[in-house]
């Protein structure tokens, strides 16, 4: 006799969110708060940084099971950093020719656990770089568009700064900048002497409490590992696991995102399917709507793989530009040595995890050979010593003074090598440029049709080359160091780089900065752009991008807080829809 089978129908969330970093966590927590069942994917593991078993903050360099050597971590040991530019199993190729490193994060919270924490708003000209300049392309959006959501962002993170009137660097609401160190004040001096602005920094790091679940920066300037107070910003501690808390939120950890699924007559996203990274079995969740907060490249991955005969060039893709039009930021760097450093008496000098003054960019490219802007980012200071501190010293030979007055030979060994090494302590300064890109159609990911990861999932490979635009930038940055340098005092460590230097200049490899967007980006068009203004598909109306994939350009900033904007914006325009029943 034949029994019948009762299956449990499978559940479906109201919202399904792929990736936990900056995006996917504030989708998460709005959502969630408002009251939606969200279901959450993460391709890496869990991570709380105040549970002692991931705990990294004070430990000494010597207690690195390599002593201090980034062997496993492209940041170092102790960094929470879950993942990095080469992760076994998980290839990705360049065409001939063209290079770009694609850095993957894989733990909750994603990118947000170890970043710069440099928490810098677009200001109105990014927005409309092609109405302003003919170059590159409009934003859909304007500043007053999503300055709401920047104030919200503020008050709700947290984020030190200092009120400066600049109308493209726009002001926030700020908690108390930490006081300039030695280094910077000296650069401060040094830099407006020749016309370069220096002001403080503005970083998602409580310099005061804000609420009762987060402590304030106790100063160990070890954010990068990720803070144990909470006193610094990262997706897992601020945003999912409070998300957590509300029991509206299942977290999925270990879940690679092979697709998005669509129902076959009517186009509409139904779920999404993942391959169990721990079993290596593939698996399904349902959900209404989903968003996709991926990153740039592997949100861009799954909509192309994404097919079906509705969908033949990859899920919302009848434009043509996913993938298209991927931009990251430029970056270039030069160090010193400031004899007027030297010698110094010891003393705590950590700070934040961070630099405490930056130069936002100051001058009009139209009088310019180059379109777009860029910051300038400082270091140096009597940070904790680590395995390879005083490098460079190599390059001083005869160029420094001796106890007595007289030209010396830096190093050597024994004594007079430790003697050096106590006298350059806290005598090294370095400075960075973070430049915008023009973003060109040129400059692209795409599937590799001939290689899958050990999940089975078609690979990426990426077609990406600098343009004379950014190589000129890169120039204005080397010859801009070498001012404030000369203007400190300064020895220029190592030679001035040139044309044949990197990319030029130094220029950076494409990637190595890690603040990619522009694969999905949005627009007004249908034909031009993947999503419209509110980072929702224009072919599948249940279907958002919250990652800066959805992003046209970069500015000349770095780019999580207006991650964190925009996914707010799109989390409150979703909810409005649904209670319309729009969607």
């Amino acid at each position: 006799m034949n029994t019948f089978q009762i299956k449990e129908a499978p559940t479906v969330y109201d919202v399904a969110i792929v990736g936990s970093g900056a995006g996917g966590g504030m989708a998460a927590y709005q959502l969630t708060k408002a009251g939606a069942k969200v279901v959450l994917l993460e391709a890496g593991g869990y991570f709380d940084p105040a549970d002692p078993k991931y705990i990294t903050q004070l430990k000494w360099p010597y207690e690195s099971p390599r002593r201090g050597a980034g062997t496993t971590r492209p940041f170092g040991d102790f960094d929470a950093a879950w993942g990095g530019w080469d992760i076994e199993g998980e290839p990705y190729t360049a065409a001939k020719g063209t290079e770009f490193f694609w850095f993957r994060s894989r733990m909750l919270g994603g990118r947000t656990n170890h970043w710069g924490r440099i928490s810098l708003r677009f200001g109105p000209d990014d927005f409309k770089r092609r109405s302003l300049t003919g170059v590159g392309e409009d934003w859909p959006i304007s500043y007053e568009d999503i300055s709401p959501y920047y104030d919200a962002v503020d008050k709700l993170v947290g984020i030190f700064g200092s009120k400066e009137g600049i109308r493209n660097e726009p002001d926030g609401f700020f908690l108390p900048p930490p006081k300039p160190r030695l280094h910077e004040l000296m650069l401060k001096k040094a830099a407006t002497s020749i016309g370069i602005p220096v002001i403080p920094s503005r970083l998602s790091i409580l310099t005061k409490p804000i609420n009762k679940d987060r402590g304030q920066c106790f100063y160990c300037a070890q954010c990068g590992r990720a803070c144990q107070a909470y006193a610094d910003f990262s997706s897992s501690s601020v945003l999912c696991i409070p998300a957590m808390k509300t029991g509206n939120l299942s977290l999925i950890n270990h879940a690679m995102v092979r697709e998005v699924l669509t129902d076959p007559n009517t186009g509409l996203a139904t779920g999404v399917s993942y391959v169990d990274t721990i079993s290596m079995q593939e698996k399904t969740v349902r959900a209404k709507t989903v968003m996709l907060a991926a990153s740039t490249c592997e949100t861009a991955r799954l909509l192309l793989n994404s097919k079906s005969s509705r969908f033949p060039n990859g899920l919302a893709n009848s434009s043509g530009v996913i993938g298209k039009y991927l931009n990251d930021s430029t970056g270039a760097s030069r160090s010193a040595f400031i004899p007027a450093l030297m010698d110094r008496k010891r003393y705590n000098e950590d700070g934040v995890g961070g630099m405490h003054v930056f130069t936002p960019w100051w001058l009009d490219n139209k009088k310019l050979d180059f379109p777009r802007g860029y910051h300038i980012e400082y270091g140096g200071g009597m940070g904790m010593p680590g395995y390879g501190f005083g490098g460079g010293i190599e390059n001083l030979n005869g160029r420094i003074p001796g106890r007595n007055g007289q030209k010396k030979a830096a190093g050597g060994y024994g004594a007079g090598l430790k003697d050096d090494y106590r006298r350059f302590y806290g005598a090294y300064i370095g400075m960075a440029g973070r430049g915008e890109p023009v973003p060109l159609e040129s400059n692209y990911c795409e599937i590799d049709p001939n290689n899958v990861d050990k999940y089975g999932i078609p690979t990426l490979r990426f077609n990406y080359k600098w343009s004379d635009y950014e190589v000129k930038q890169a120039k204005h940055m080397q010859d801009t160091f070498e001012e404030i340098i000369h203007a400190l005092g300064g020895i220029a460590l190592g030679s001035k780089p040139g044309p044949e230097s990197n990319h030029g200049y130094g220029l950076e490899a494409p990637g190595k900065i890690i603040h990619e967007v522009g694969t999905v980006r949005m627009g007004n068009d249908p034909k031009t752009s993947a999503l419209n203004k509110y980072q929702q598909a224009h072919d599948v109306k249940n279907l958002f991008v919250v990652d800066a994939a959805a992003f046209p350009s970069q500015g000349d900033k770095n780019v999580t807080w207006t991650i964190l904007a925009s996914s707010w914006r799109t989390s409150e325009y979703l909810f409005d829809q649904v209670k319309k029943k729009n969607l």
